[in-house]
């Protein structure tokens, strides 16, 4: 379909508004000037744009929008982005404010528009997994081809569109850092259209994907660090905003932070993180990139007498100073993915190296007073840039302050000669860099290409220095003892090997298709989007961040075999976890079976057990890498359990799982019928074919509870075949 017009129609027009508001003093005053504007372009009919493609997929809604139907008489933003983009995630708090501000129901309907950069950013389940991990919560349309962006002229993620009611072009603003003047924009449109009486109240039909989904142990974990000498693993549970500290063997000793977003220092149960990201851990702390409250946290995890959350450095909102210096809680700074602890003019482990994703840099925080390498003495605390000039570029230089990162997003260290370097996954030129320890000389290992310009040299391809290529690469990591770099070639979903005395790459693991197939062979397993990489046991074993599979794999080098790292959610610590809010269980699909349960006699204070007895069909089984999982909940008597949902997983169906619940000790009169609800989702295949498939089933039951205390537990048997 030809447009009817484009971003070049409106660019001459809006820059004359642009000016003028540059140079207004008081909020009356640009107010006025955009509704004089407004008022002007209203009159035009050449400013509507061409209607969503048909056939493209959407998200977050009960099915696809039109702005001449569903989005008519809405003032509408499109968010054109692609989910890889570092400068896109800056804005999505923007969006969210607006979202807050101004609803639906007032008029304003935000549309993200999903235009890919990579070709795994195509596919719609990778946009789906995008979408639930930054809790995007407006319609997004995955336009794959990138139609709309080409109609509409678009030229660079992130770029927002703003719509008037008829669809018709009004203002556009290219790149991030614009907050105050898309909310300036919006509520003089709001306003504008508003008093002539087009904007209609009616509903989009939104329909958030993650409300349909069932609990799990890990939410897109981000990255994951070892300590072999504890025996011990700190994982980021991004999707959760929490630390985890989980034994080599799999059970949980620490959950810090979470369920919901936050930012407290303090004790380990109040403590909150914000979709934290990196995390380096040795001894007794584990230090943490705590992403999007842009910060670097520090976690005194296991002494006896100090277990505290701190923060290192950061303000707690985005910076764009690319210079630094300040003293660490001074000192502002961008969307930290990744850290590493190592070694700088000074003391052992005197300074966190920290991937600066939103300024595309590396930078220093000094732990204790030291110098960077030709560089002048920093006191501890100081936090610095110490590579990268700030430009999104693939630009090598043995100056680190003129060479140029594209979101370095993953850090491993190689203090050893002749190393004696730091390795950068940089995700989006799709390359691994190398940092000089020594004079901050920053070299190609392999990847992209020579161009320092060009970010699109991506591929699969396996080969030496340049002639290899990797697809948004996010973790590295370094096995001194055999020499080797190892890394999480994100969105080819594989893990490579690289031979740094030879650069050269190949696949160590992974098919190359998203999935999560345990083969258990490296070359027949599969991952989706692997975030995060560690080394343990003398390069024995890797362990894998599988984000988007919600799920921490372990690599066995010598038997050459991919298995699930178990965690176990019977937490040992002493300190009390934080509890949230009351919690919801997840849907349940419409397919799901619903039984209601005759009334069981209890007492206050007694332990109550469901002992559920569940069977597949004939020739099937569990599928062994499938989330099955159960969830209680007592919604409408929330006092029942505490307000919290309980959650666990269905690894075995030859015996009878059993829940346990101990009930209050004093009852509230909250309702005469109170009732707990059993959630169950189990995922089972065919034994003889690929076909699988996920049903639930759900119980409810009632109960008829006495103040009279007893001691002896009362069970309950349910059953149900699938």
């Amino acid at each position: 379909m030809a447009s009817q017009c484009s971003l070049s129609t409106l660019f001459p027009i809006q820059s004359q508004l642009d000016f003028a508001l540059d140079d207004a003093t008081t909020p009356q005053e640009k107010e006025n000037l955009v509704l004089q504007y407004l008022k002007k372009l209203d009159e035009r009919e050449d400013l509507k744009i061409p209607d969503f493609p048909t056939g493209l997929e959407w998200l977050n809604t009960e099915g696809p929008l039109s702005l001449n139907e569903e989005l008519a008489g809405k003032v509408v933003v499109l968010d054109f982005f692609t989910y890889c983009c570092i400068n896109c995630m800056h804005i999505l708090p923007d969006l969210h404010q607006l979202e807050k501000k101004h609803s639906v129901k007032d008029g304003l309907v935000v549309v993200g528009v999903h235009s890919a950069k990579f070709p795994n950013e195509k596919v719609l389940d990778n946009v789906r997994s995008a979408v639930l991990r930054y809790d995007i919560c407006h319609p997004v349309v995955n336009d794959s081809e990138a139609h709309l962006w080409h109609e509409l002229e678009v030229s660079c993620w992130p770029t927002l569109v703003l719509l008037g009611p008829r669809g018709n072009l009004l203002f556009s603003l290219v790149g991030e850092g614009h907050r105050d003047r898309l909310a300036l924009f919006t509520d003089s449109t709001l306003r504008y259209y508003g008093e002539r009486g087009v904007l209609k109240p009616h509903p989009v039909g939104i329909k958030l994907y993650r409300d349909s989904l069932p609990p799990s142990i890990l939410s897109f974990p981000g990255k994951v660090a070892v300590d072999d000498s504890k025996k011990r693993l700190a994982i980021a549970d991004t999707g959760h905003h929490r630390i985890l500290l989980v034994s080599s063997t799999g059970q949980l000793t620490h959950v810090i932070g979470g369920p919901e977003s936050g930012r407290q220092d303090g004790d380990l149960s109040e403590a909150s993180f914000n979709s934290p990201q990196g995390v380096a851990i040795k001894g007794d702390t584990v230090y943490v990139a705590d992403t999007e409250n842009h910060l670097i946290r520090k976690v005194a995890s296991t002494t006896t007498f100090y277990r505290k959350v701190s923060t290192l450095a950061g303000v707690g909102t985005q910076g764009t100073d690319k210079e630094g210096g300040a003293m660490g809680p001074q000192q502002p700074i961008s969307s930290p993915w990744d850290v590493a602890l190592g070694t700088a003019g000074g003391v052992e482990d005197n300074v966190l190296w920290i991937a600066m994703a939103g300024t595309h840099q590396i930078w220093a925080l000094f732990l204790a007073d030291g110098s960077l390498p030709k560089g002048s003495e920093f006191q501890a605390r100081t936090c610095v840039r110490w590579a990268g000039s700030g430009s999104e570029e693939n630009r090598n230089n043995s100056y680190p302050h003129k060479a140029s990162f594209a979101q370095p997003s993953g850090l491993a260290l190689a203090p050893q000669e002749p190393w004696s370097c730091l390795y950068v996954a940089d995700s989006e030129s799709s390359t691994i860099r190398t940092l000089a320890l020594k004079d901050g000389g920053v070299k190609l290992l392999v990847g992209g290409e020579r161009d320092p310009l060009n970010l699109f040299a991506f591929g699969d391809v396996d080969g030496k220095g340049v002639d290899a290529k990797l697809q948004h690469p996010l973790g590295v990591a370094w096995a001194p003892e055999q020499s080797l770099l190892y890394v999480a070639d994100s969105y080819n979903h594989k893990i490579k090997v690289v031979d740094p005395k030879t650069k050269q790459c190949s696949t160590l693991a992974g098919t190359g298709e998203a999935g999560d197939t345990l083969g258990p062979e490296f070359n027949k397993s599969c991952f989706n989007e692997p975030g995060g990489i560690c080394v343990s046991d003398n390069g024995k074993i890797i362990y894998v961040a599988d984000t988007n599979n919600h799920q921490v794999k372990i690599l066995d080098l010598a038997s050459k075999t991919v298995s699930l790292f178990p965690i176990s959610m019977e937490c040992t610590d002493s300190v009390p976890t934080k509890t949230s809010a009351p919690a919801k269980a997840p849907t349940l699909p419409k397919s799901a079976a619903r039984k209601a349960m005759p009334p069981v006699a209890v007492s206050a204070g007694q332990t109550l057990i469901l002992s559920l007895t569940l069977s597949l069909p004939e020739g099937t089984k569990l599928t062994d890498e499938a989330p099955s999982c159960w969830a209680l909940s007592a919604e409408g008597n929330e006092w029942l359990l505490d307000s919290q949902v309980l959650t666990g997983d269905i690894l075995d169906l030859s015996r009878p799982l059993c829940i346990s619940t101990k009930l209050p000790a004093v009852v509230k009169d909250s309702n005469s019928n109170p009732s707990l609800t059993l959630g169950v989702w189990v995922y089972y295949c065919m034994e003889a074919g690929k076909a699988c498939m996920m049903k639930a089933a759900s119980f409810t039951q009632p109960l008829q509870i006495s103040a009279n205390p007893r001691e002896e537990e009362v069970t309950v048997a349910l059953t149900h075949a699938f």
